[in-house]
């Protein structure tokens, strides 16, 4: 299926933003309970400390889940698919995570600008039979900036993102989130609509004549517009120092030219995930 680990996981992983509690806080008296050791003598032991207070410093996360979601965008078919849980974040700066590198590089108030570094996966037409003859659409790097308000608990935000190879095409994302903190669950809540191109929409739900010949379905000339609307619901609980689970829903619809492409099997788009994850 597709991956787009950036705006809304076309994510499919959506809005896949890790949420995570102050009560996974490190233990820095873990290092220390440790013993002593002859200097000199190198250990695994000695190895894994080094790297463990690394981790705590950059507030690590490292685990995986399962993500059930649309074979592709706009299919009726879903996969099931294991997906990682990883992340790192230094300070309130840098975040690491499966979608790329975000940095705030400019904060003013409670309005916040970061940018963004990360990559579309494209699509494959072995993804499904539907597809077959449409060919593929290859990986692209994606180069994006976001605009976020924090107002209390709610923020809004807009995103632009542009791809750079694959479909070579432009999205922005504008949504709105809420989150509330209860003792070790931290439950949020979000929605957002997404704008693309006309390069990314003719990529993905449009069928050239070429394409219409190998595939059989009618051609399709699709322009610039709102492709979709999503509301995504999550869930995190820490049930323990170090362990949380974290559960996601997103329910994404299709809109307009984007709905009524031949490509698109079923406008609405739901999907599930669900994460285990160690806090270092």
């Amino acid at each position: 299926m597709k991956y787009r680990f950036l705006a809304h996981l076309g994510l499919p992983l959506a809005g896949c933003a890790l949420l995570l509690p102050s009560a996974f806080a490190a233990d820095p008296s873990a290092a220390e309970a440790l013993s002593p050791r002859p200097t000199g003598v190198a250990s695994a032991a000695d190895g894994w400390l080094f790297v463990a207070e690394k981790l705590a410093g950059w507030n690590v996360v490292l685990g995986g889940g399962v993500l059930i979601a649309p074979t592709y965008e706009g299919s009726d078919e879903f996969d099931v698919q294991p997906v990682p849980f990883v992340t790192a974040t230094l300070g309130e700066h840098v975040t690491i995570d499966p979608r790329g590198v975000s940095v705030n590089v400019y904060s003013l108030g409670d309005l916040t600008l970061s940018g963004q570094l990360g990559y579309d996966t494209g699509r494959k037409q072995s993804d499904s039979d539907h597809l077959r003859g449409l060919g593929d659409i290859d990986m692209g790097g994606v180069v994006g900036a976001t605009l976020t308000y924090e107002w209390g608990a709610a923020e809004i935000y807009g995103s632009l993102e542009r791809i750079v190879g694959g479909s070579d095409g432009t999205q922005a994302t504008l949504g709105f989130k809420l989150a509330h903190d209860a003792g070790q669950f931290r439950v949020s809540a979000g929605v957002s609509t997404t704008w693309a191109d006309e390069d990314y929409m003719q990529a993905y739900f449009g069928v050239t004549a070429a394409q219409s010949a190998l595939s059989g379905l009618p051609r399709y000339e699709i322009g610039a517009g709102f492709k979709r609307v999503d509301l995504e619901l999550a869930a995190t609980y820490a049930f323990t120092e170090h362990w949380l689970v974290r559960g996601e829903v997103g329910l994404g619809y299709l809109l307009g030219d984007a709905a009524d492409s031949p490509v698109v099997q079923e406008a609405f788009q739901p999907s599930v995930m669900l994460l285990v994850g160690y806090r270092f």
